[in-house]
């Protein structure tokens, strides 16, 4: 074989490869498997079902854009604080510095840290709404979410609106040590003010919905809904057996349990939040 053949033949071989490569790819972006019941869709059947598993109602993770987008007006969406981002106040490291481990969130997700605040409308009532975004460390809560979730209610108290916040986190961060562990007694002496003014706060506890979050501002909700088959926790499930010395339910910690329970007052499918939220603000504020 002449070298002009050979290399003919291996450019043939090479642009099936890559053809075959961007079909795979192309595959992948078009389909998704539901992590529960196995079936198969299209994405844009995921995302237009606001990421919830039209088979089985298997909630997947969404963003906290997504959720501006699924729950409030078109366009009404006004962020407060934006500009907030955490130091590194105690100088921590492990694998990485901790600046270096912000960096990297900033960068991944567009976010200056684990919380979107700001004030928006639902079918023209107003109100003053908290997002917490899991991909931003786990949704971890350090200073400038417990500084940014105090403003918004301040702001709310202030301005007399109603407080909603979305919770999806795995508690308090570890990286800033004493200082997260601070803005829960801070965010709920905000919430105290807010309910001393008369005025109405909802939280909604996504999964996972756990630690210092769930041990403060998730369960102080005048009402608190829950997504279904969310895990909301204080302490590990194994962390519990193992000082109760007892063998939990399978359903442990899940939204259905503690609403059993009467931890919880709502289960509320995210398809339906966004008519449920103004059927219930309706009812507070009288509209």
């Amino acid at each position: 074989m002449s070298l002009s053949k050979w290399l003919i033949q291996k450019r043939n071989i090479s642009l099936k490869s890559n053809i075959k490569q961007d079909d795979i790819k192309l595959s992948e972006n078009l389909w998704i498997k539901c992590n529960q019941c196995g079936f198969l869709m299209y994405h844009k059947t995921l995302n237009q079902n606001y990421k919830v598993c039209p088979k089985c109602d298997y909630h997947f993770p969404t963003s906290s854009h997504d959720r501006i987008q699924h729950i409030f007006d078109e366009n009404s969406w006004k962020s407060l604080n934006s500009n907030l981002s955490s130091t590194d106040p105690l100088g921590f490291f492990d694998k990485k510095l901790y600046r270096q481990r912000l960096y990297e969130m900033k960068l991944k997700t567009g976010l200056f840290d684990a919380i979107q605040t700001g004030t928006a409308s639902i079918n023209n009532i107003f109100v003053a709404c908290g997002i917490m975004d899991f991909r931003f460390m786990g949704g971890s809560m350090g200073s400038v979410v417990g500084e940014k979730l105090t403003r918004l209610i301040e702001h709310a108290t202030y301005y007399k609106l109603p407080v909603i916040i979305l919770c999806s986190s795995g508690g308090a961060r570890m990286q800033e040590g004493m200082l997260s562990l601070m803005q829960m007694a801070k965010i709920s002496s905000a919430l105290y003010k807010h309910s001393e003014a008369g005025l109405v706060y909802f939280t909604i506890l996504t999964s996972p919905t756990t630690g210092g979050v769930t041990a403060s501002f998730a369960m102080l909700g005048d009402l608190i809904i829950a997504e279904p088959q969310a895990l909301i926790a204080f302490a590990g499930r194994r962390v519990i057996e193992q000082t109760i010395k007892e063998d939990l339910p399978d359903n442990f910690q899940t939204s259905e349990y503690l609403f059993k329970h009467g931890f919880i007052d709502l289960i509320i499918s995210r398809t339906n939040l966004r008519d449920k939220l103004f059927q219930l603000l309706s009812l507070y504020l009288d509209v």
